[in-house]
């Protein structure tokens, strides 16, 4: 009887080598990647349109981006467990066809709250496609090197296509209304319903364990009252109800372990997380995508608002980032093959952490558009580098029968990433650009109320004011906005450095292992 990490060496030592039909597959299994990757970033770009139409309040605005990742980060290990039991491919298809007909129905919500409200049910179908790419590309590519090139394609996508978000939006909204950005899922996800059962194996756990009931209740009820909590502490900062909310998460997540402990087959196999390099290498996930999808989120109105650029000319400012990020994962690769994770995971991340003090040190030259792109090509350079290498350690540490439970904590940290660059970095700059706005006399106390709710409020106010005053109301709310980003800048730097840390001290043994 083999062992946990035997079963692991087993699975890397070396397998067939794929021919066009798995390349091919691969192309397929990128579309609904592709997809959710935008879908995480593209709202950004879309919510000043969405703040004039539906007249959101800031805590709903983040509501908007935030009940998505939400609900899927608290049913990815769900889904993925479902996958590994029920056929990977058979829930991808399901997600498919789920999320094209709910994202139909978000195009034309009429409330902010039905916004919210589809934006929550898309989670549920997205939380079905994502673990199956991760696993089927594990079963697809058996091979180590092949599936490092694969591994490399999906990291790079997915990161391109957070950047690519901003650009995709200012394109449709340049041109149409802000349901656009919806009705861009059903145009992608045709083609995978058409090729997917062409070019998919179907693939699944030969031994899965007995759906638990309660696992999955206690999954879901960790990560809601946890990702609520810090959305407002980070927002109003710390109180009775944030706290106490995430005290019950802790809580919830300790009995949820426990109860994996003593099933004879969990939900979770827990000793995934024993292994440093499956573990660092999601901490690393969370960090960067967090401060990468922070960046996105004070970047888009800035750009927008304060720059005044269109939709389309904001979208287009961030190509160079987009494009390096792709280079970046796809150029890592032979490196990867030499040299230790724990040296070229936090070697990537310098650039990322350069890119974001470039941000901090210009942000009072609110119209050097030219800086900030620079930043972000570089910022994006060491994300796209650092994922790629985290994503081959998070697959190739976890044996080819758990690969949909695998790949659904690998999505988690993902989305967790994006929950909290949105909830944090963005509560930071909201908070911050609250207490620097001074708004001028005259301004009435609803247009004032308005101005300090959100940039946009800001900007929406100064147009209809008009004259010297409005003009002295938007400066003073892109000063204000521009000072939050400043600090806010530093402390995403702060985050990727911490993730570098981790890097350096949690994934010094993953060379050995991947060389077997």
């Amino acid at each position: 009887m083999t062992t946990f990490t035997q079963e692991i060496e087993i699975a890397n030592a070396g397998g067939q080598k794929v021919g066009a039909r798995g390349w091919s597959a691969l192309v397929v299994l990128m579309l609904p990647v592709l997809l959710v990757s935008v879908d995480n970033t593209v709202l950004s770009f879309a919510l000043p349109a969405i703040a004039s139409d539906l007249a959101p309040t800031s805590v709903q605005q983040l509501w908007i981006i935030d009940a998505y990742p939400l609900v899927l980060a608290g049913l990815l290990v769900t889904m993925g467990t479902l996958g590994d039991r029920f056929g990977r491919r058979r829930m991808l298809l399901i997600g498919a066809i789920g999320f094209a007909a709910v994202s139909a129905l978000a195009a034309f919500a009429p409330t902010a709250e039905l916004l919210i409200a589809a934006r929550a049910l898309l989670g549920v179908f997205g939380a079905m496609l994502m673990p199956s790419t991760m696993s089927l590309l594990r079963s697809i590519f058996t091979d180590r090197d092949q599936r490092r090139i694969a591994i490399a394609v999906w990291a790079a996508m997915f990161s391109a296509g957070a950047a690519a978000g901003p650009i995709v939006g200012g394109i449709l909204l340049e041109h149409f209304a802000w349901g656009s950005v919806f009705l861009l899922a059903v145009p992608v996800l045709v083609p995978l319903l058409v090729f997917a059962p062409l070019l998919l194996p179907e693939s699944r756990d030969p031994h899965p364990g007995r759906i638990d009931g309660l696992s999955i209740v206690l999954s879901l009820a960790t990560m809601v009252p946890i990702v609520y909590a810090i959305k407002e502490i980070a927002i109003h900062g710390p109180a009775l109800l944030s706290l106490g909310l995430l005290a019950v998460g802790g809580l919830i997540g300790w009995i949820f372990v426990k109860r994996q402990l003593a099933l004879p087959v969990p939900m979770l196999d827990m000793r995934l997380f024993r292994r440093s390099s499956f573990s660092g290498a999601l901490l690393v996930n969370t960090l960067t995508v967090m401060a990468l999808v922070g960046f996105l989120y004070f970047v888009a109105q800035h750009l927008q608002l304060v720059v005044q650029l269109s939709p389309i000319e904001a979208g287009f400012a961030l190509v160079p980032g987009l494009i390096a990020t792709i280079v970046a994962g796809l150029a890592i690769v032979p490196i990867a093959k030499r040299a230790s994770p724990s040296i070229v995971v936090p070697s990537a991340l310098v650039f990322t952490v350069v890119g974001y003090l470039i941000i901090a040190a210009s942000s009072a030259d609110a119209g050097n558009v030219s800086v900030l792109v620079t930043a972000f090509a570089v910022l994006g350079f060491g994300i796209g580098a650092a994922q790629t290498v985290s994503n081959d350690l998070v697959i190739s540490n976890a044996p080819p029968n758990k690969a949909g439970a695998a790949a659904a904590v690998s999505e988690m940290s993902y989305e967790l990433g994006a929950v909290l660059g949105t909830a944090v970095l963005g509560g930071i700059l909201t908070a911050l650009y609250r207490t620097n706005l001074t708004v001028p006399e005259g301004i009435s106390a609803a247009g004032g109320a308005a101005a300090h709710e959100t940039l946009a409020g800001a900007m929406a106010v100064s147009e209809s004011v008009g004259g010297d005053l409005g003009a002295q109301l938007r400066q003073a709310a892109s000063h204000a906005f521009d000072a939050g980003i400043s600090v806010t800048s530093l402390i995403g730097a702060a985050l990727v450095v911490a993730a570098a840390i981790i890097a350096a001290t949690t994934l010094g043994m993953s060379r050995r292992v991947r060389a077997r």
